[in-house]
């Protein structure tokens, strides 16, 4: 059965760090370019981050450049996204997609994805 299962979120003081994990199976990951979303109450989903299937190259957007980190282990179908200097603006559900596509920025931008998983909750407060 094809599935993409976000875990790791939780809440966190401003400031403070979390990584999030996407496992996936059911179908051939290491071929497939991987993006997390997140979507605030009231607010349009957002593209954070991409990571293409073919070399690993990845994509920002801007609000997260420099505090947010993706990585992809293929041996394990996972992705992670390690999340630093976390913001009361970064309180969302993140959700992970699966994309047999390579270029990972209009992934992220248009919000493109063939399989999607169901979320998990990242609230950032004091």
């Amino acid at each position: 059965q094809l599935q993409l299962v976000e875990s790791g979120g939780d809440l966190v003081q401003p400031g403070g760090s979390l990584r999030l994990s996407c496992v996936a199976s059911g179908f051939s990951f290491h071929t497939y370019s991987i993006g997390w979303f997140r979507q605030a109450p009231g607010k349009e989903r957002e593209g954070v981050s991409c990571i293409s299937s073919s070399d690993s190259s990845t994509y920002y957007a801007d609000s997260v450049k420099g505090r947010f980190t993706i990585s992809r282990d293929n041996a394990k179908n996972t992705v992670y996204l390690q999340m630093a200097s976390l913001e009361p603006e970064d309180t969302a559900v993140y959700y992970c997609a699966a994309l047999r596509m390579t270029i990972i920025q209009t992934m992220c931008i248009r919000k493109l994805g063939n399989y999607w998983g169901r979320g998990t909750q990242v609230t950032v407060s004091a």
